[in-house]
């Protein structure tokens, strides 16, 4: 609501680190960038439950049985990814233990479940049009320095792509991808799409 003014008089919006007030900061522009990816966000310490039962293929009720079971236990879900038989999901660290004990044991009877703490989220706001480029990319960096994605998400407007990660390679993972989609000091050769792109715009920069 507060940037919606902004966005109808087309005023450029800076947003300032409060621990780092130096930082020059990101400036919120209408006009669409060319770059691939423009935000990248996380969230430490959150719990990835992998609920799964093979007794429910080919059968009904396994998602809504799953999802009464969480709001029975007041439990929110912050990332999700489904199949027919299994679901992957991430609770924040402020979901109270309790209720994640309660919700393991409720759904014990028609589903395994198996939990993995200290997860992060790394979260990426990308070009809707060319989420293919940055998966390619993205993975290959992941390779390249042995990070696992235990999970991936993408939103349903396509603009934001999650994978969540151990905490210990949180930061390993979102410095290589600033490097690439920020820097342009790329540990792995970008998409050929992309490199035509950085040329174009040498060579119009270049132009007397």
């Amino acid at each position: 609501i507060a940037m919606q003014p902004a966005m109808k008089k087309n005023v450029p919006v800076r947003v300032k680190n409060s621990y780092n007030p130096e930082a020059e900061g990101t400036v919120i522009l209408k006009d669409k960038t060319d770059r691939l990816v423009t935000a990248i966000t996380c969230k430490r310490g959150v719990t990835l439950l992998d609920i799964v039962s093979t007794r429910m293929l080919g059968a009904y009720g396994f998602l809504s049985t799953v999802f009464a079971t969480f709001e029975k236990n007041q439990l929110s879900v912050d990332v999700l990814a489904s199949s027919e038989v299994s679901v992957s999901l991430t609770l924040d660290r402020k979901q109270p233990q309790a209720n994640i004990d309660r919700l393991i044991k409720d759904l014990s009877d028609s589903a395994d479940v198996n939990v993995k703490k200290n997860r992060s989220i790394l979260t990426l706001i990308a070009d809707v049009e060319r989420s293919s480029e940055v998966l390619a990319t993205v993975f290959r960096v992941f390779s390249s320095k042995g990070i696992k994605v235990e999970m991936l998400s993408q939103g349903a407007s396509k603009v934001n792509i999650s994978f969540i990660l151990k905490d210990e390679q949180l930061e390993d993972a979102i410095l290589n991808l600033h490097s690439c989609f920020f820097e342009d000091q790329c540990i792995v050769d970008l998409e050929p799409e992309v490199e035509e792109k950085k040329a174009k715009d040498e060579v119009i920069t270049q132009a007397p």
